[in-house]
């Protein structure tokens, strides 16, 4: 974490995808200051390209909106972006403290823009694939695989309902799993032309991130061109509970309709505060609304309004 000019600023944004510099611009929109901490290993730092952000026709790579988030951020001196993990927040008297890197950085209010950490199947060049060939969500990814011969690989009842909704969209569509499934969910698979294959995965064919073959832990042999994978998602909330803000059953953080957690100055947005609805659109919305939210609890009492 890199030295700070001033020693506290008013938003401190842990977080650096849409979520957490919508936040900032927003911040500096008010003409306060922010500082923007980003570990860079979020979902938007893979190889994906958004279709349904509204204003980029024939879609925008996650990876360039990002880009194009910190070029309109230099435009702003109110705004500090610094690369690196941040392991550590609390209170500092009225303060909110963030650590990390042996630095430690100060705000009057946070917004925490942390995101969640997706669990991929682990194979050689596994990495490439991501955002390519190998997708982890549905609303994002399935209108491009129509007519596509598609794996749904995961071990919940959850997984088969997505393999259920894919068919929308193509007739090709095979699940693997362990799970268990109950009988209705087995009916609606065959009902749907769903082949449900038990096992796992042990090894993929792929060229350049493209997939085209998946072998099962059976030996199967699948022709495959693109693989939706369930396995695991887990919020990074962490730094949430270290500040003693509720987090839900599942470990996401509990907002209100305007981004604010249950401590007083600490707000969240993205993919971090709730299991659904996990788009780009969803996420800068909601960076901007806790930035607001953030602006009004920075004023004194009687210039907050109703």
């Amino acid at each position: 974490m890199a030295a700070m000019a001033d020693p506290e600023v008013d938003v401190l944004v842990v977080g650096g995808g849409p979520a957490g510099l919508s936040a900032a611009l927003r911040t500096a929109r008010y003409d306060r200051t922010a500082l923007v901490l980003d570990a860079g290993d979020g979902r938007s730092s893979w190889a994906q390209v958004n279709r349904d952000y509204l204003g980029f026709p024939g879609g925008v790579a996650a990876t360039e909106l990002r880009a194009r988030g910190l070029e309109q951020l230099r435009d702003y001196d109110q705004v500090q972006v610094v690369q690196g993990p941040v392991d550590g927040a609390g209170r500092d008297g009225d303060a909110f403290t963030v650590s990390g890197g042996g630095r430690t950085a100060r705000g009057r209010t946070i917004v925490l823009a942390t995101g969640v950490r997706d669990e991929f199947p682990r194979f050689g060049g596994w990495e490439h694939t991501v955002g390519r060939s190998m997708f982890w969500c549905l609303a994002c990814d399935g209108y491009e695989s129509r007519g596509q011969r598609v794996l749904v690989l995961g071990h919940t009842g959850e997984t088969a309902v997505e393999a259920l909704q894919l068919t929308r969209f193509t007739r090709h569509t095979t699940l693997l799993t362990t799970a268990a499934l109950d009988g209705d969910l087995r009916a609606a698979l065959a009902e749907h032309g769903v082949e449900v294959l038990e096992g796992d995965l042990a090894d993929v064919v792929a060229e350049d991130g493209l997939l085209t073959g998946v072998v099962t832990t059976s030996g199967r042999c699948l022709p495959v061109d693109r693989l939706f994978t369930k396995i695991g998602m887990r919020p990074r909330s962490e730094l949430a509970r270290q500040l003693g803000a509720e987090v839900d059953e599942d470990g996401y953080v509990c907002v209100d309709a305007e981004q604010r957690t249950s401590v007083p100055g600490v707000f969240a947005a993205g993919d971090v505060t709730r299991p659904h609805a996990h788009q780009i659109s969803a996420a800068v919305h909601q960076g901007s609304q806790a930035a607001s939210a953030a602006n009004v609890h920075l004023y004194a009492p009687a210039l907050r309004g109703g």
